[in-house]
């Protein structure tokens, strides 16, 4: 009788010894599989978060550049919309700057909307005609705001989908009339569903003409004019929102007679992914690091539990190397128990990280998804974690004394 074996005799003796202790098995996986899965559903989720913004950025319209007033201090400093915006630089931009198509300045307030005695707090907003193909949007029912509105001024309304279910849930509202802030409009079209752009549901949203807006909701200011809360600018196509970009900052700087800071900002879609993207990068490495400490605490189990069963083993060991085998024969029986086990758990943890993130993905708007890259990665790092946790008990086994360890029988 040889104390050596070959390597699928050792894996089979590993298993047999893990069957034999099933509970602490099982157990001394639960780190693992809590790390493993840990890892997979926050890395999906993170990634799930991304694709989620850069979904609701698509919704923004293609080729858009939003003008916005203010600079970065008074941005910080929460003022929402300071009047540096004017409708004048809205025309200026449509007339002067070659790279546009389209511009659609805008008006935003916050009002309560009533109908009959339905009432929200809708976002309401001053637009002009292009607003529509400049943002996107489609109508559903009746009519969007023409150029005759937005000429004589009239007192008519476009209602986003979720706020005409409030409003009206039981009937048409075209033709219908609702007050804002006690001026009656009337409902001329309801807009298709959009979706939520960084929280703010736009299909609670509803639409007048920016003269009406002026006119009867906002005023005008003395000072400055019609303020405007931001401008949306179409540009020819992508290749052109570069050169868009760079002529609309110079054209308002010129505007806004600036030498230094500029009292506004130009932002693309490029530049809101750019930032979404660090932030939710950043947010999907945490996380990861979050499940990351789960496999390391899963894997100080299993050297503990095998520390336990080198104790529990001493005599099956001296019988071993009294009978021939080396010292690297004991090592690589050991090392194998420990890579066993982290492997089984960490393929019980990946499983279950698929499954929850297909569940995530299922019941949530948020598109959890997982790569097979980071699936064969955490499963690599699990077993890693088995052999690197799993070398000090080895080690300890095969330096036992077989004299010392026989001894005890």
């Amino acid at each position: 009788m040889s104390g050596r074996l070959p390597a699928s005799e050792t894996v089979r003796m590993a298993l047999t010894t893990l069957r034999g202790n099933r509970l602490r098995s099982l157990l001394t996986m639960l780190g693992i599989v809590i790390g493993n899965a840990s890892v997979i559903t926050l890395v999906g989720v993170g990634r799930g978060a991304q694709g989620l913004a850069e979904e609701q950025l698509s919704n923004l319209g293609a080729n858009v550049l939003f003008v916005v007033p203010g600079n970065n201090d008074t941005r910080r400093r929460g003022v929402a919309f300071p009047k540096t915006l004017v409708l004048e630089d809205s025309d200026a931009i449509a007339e002067q700057v070659p790279s546009v198509k389209r511009v659609a300045p805008q008006i935003s307030s916050s009002q309560v909307v009533q109908a009959g005695a339905r009432s929200s707090s809708s976002s309401i907003s001053g637009i002009t005609p292009d607003f529509l193909p400049v943002r996107s949007f489609e109508i559903a029912q009746g009519r969007f705001i023409s150029q005759n509105d937005l000429d004589a001024g009239r007192s008519v309304v476009v209602i986003g989908p979720d706020l005409r279910t409030k409003l009206f849930p039981n009937g048409n509202p075209i033709g219908e009339r609702l007050r804002i802030r006690d001026q009656a409009f009337e409902v001329i079209g309801v807009m298709a569903p959009k979706g939520a752009v960084f929280g703010s549901n736009q299909d609670e949203n509803a639409y007048i003409p920016l003269s009406t807006m002026v006119t009867r909701l906002t005023g005008r200011d003395p000072t400055y004019g019609i303020s405007l809360s931001f401008i949306s600018v179409e540009a020819r196509d992508s290749a052109s929102t570069g050169a868009a970009k760079f002529q609309i900052t110079n054209l308002l700087r010129q505007r806004h007679n600036i030498l230094r800071d500029d009292d506004f900002a130009v932002r693309s879609q490029k530049d809101a992914l750019s930032i979404v993207g660090t932030i939710t990068g950043g947010l999907t490495l945490m996380l990861a690091a979050i499940g990351g400490i789960s496999l390391l605490v899963g894997g100080i189990g299993i050297m503990n539990i095998m520390l336990v069963s080198v104790s529990e083993r001493t005599q099956e060991i001296g019988l071993r190397k009294a009978l021939g085998a080396r010292s690297g024969d004991v090592l690589q029986q050991f090392l194998v128990e420990s890579l066993v086990l982290s492997s089984l758990g960490g393929a019980i943890g990946t499983a279950t990280g698929l499954g929850t993130v297909a569940v995530i993905a299922a019941l949530t708007p948020l598109p959890a998804t997982i790569g097979l890259t980071t699936v064969l990665v955490t499963v690599g790092l699990s077993g890693s974690i088995g052999l690197f946790f799993g070398v000090v008990p080895a080690r300890r086994a095969a330096h036992l004394d077989p004299i010392v360890a026989l001894r005890s029988l």
